[in-house]
């Protein structure tokens, strides 16, 4: 017999709320089974839980999950599913590189603020402050 998860037991073993597992069941990413009107999640549906949790963290959006946990159902070898992985991951690493290059723009303006501001402040002979 699968074991069963009641939306409580998930939503401690996983470290997230009962809303957000009711959020993405409302997303269309998880179909639990229902005994009555009270919620039942089988293994398969913790698994996928985790992998929605795993692709958020990456920064994946709830359609892109959605559409790769999809393709479990229609293929599979998940020879089109790993496909759809990789341009989805090329695409995020493309995004992140961008989000690094401002960051380190921005640092680096920050950096030269900081030495100009400093350096004004011991010309007039004011104690900078520590950093």
């Amino acid at each position: 017999m699968d074991t069963l998860y009641s939306i409580t037991d998930l939503a401690r073993d996983l470290d997230i709320t009962p809303r957000t597992i009711r959020h993405y069941e409302d997303q269309g990413l998880l179909a639990p089974q229902r005994v009555g009107t009270t919620r039942v999640y089988s293994h398969r549906d913790r698994a996928r839980l985790i992998l929605i949790l795993r692709g958020k963290r990456l920064g994946f959006s709830l359609k892109d999950i959605k559409e790769y946990l999809d393709l479990y159902v229609v293929d599979t070898s998940q020879v089109e599913q790993v496909r759809v992985l990789v341009t989805k991951v090329r695409d995020r690493i493309g995004q992140l590189e961008e989000q690094l290059d401002t960051v380190q723009t921005t640092l680096k303006e920050l950096r030269d603020i900081e030495r100009m501001s400093v350096s004004m402040l011991e010309q007039k002979g004011v104690d900078v402050p520590m950093a």
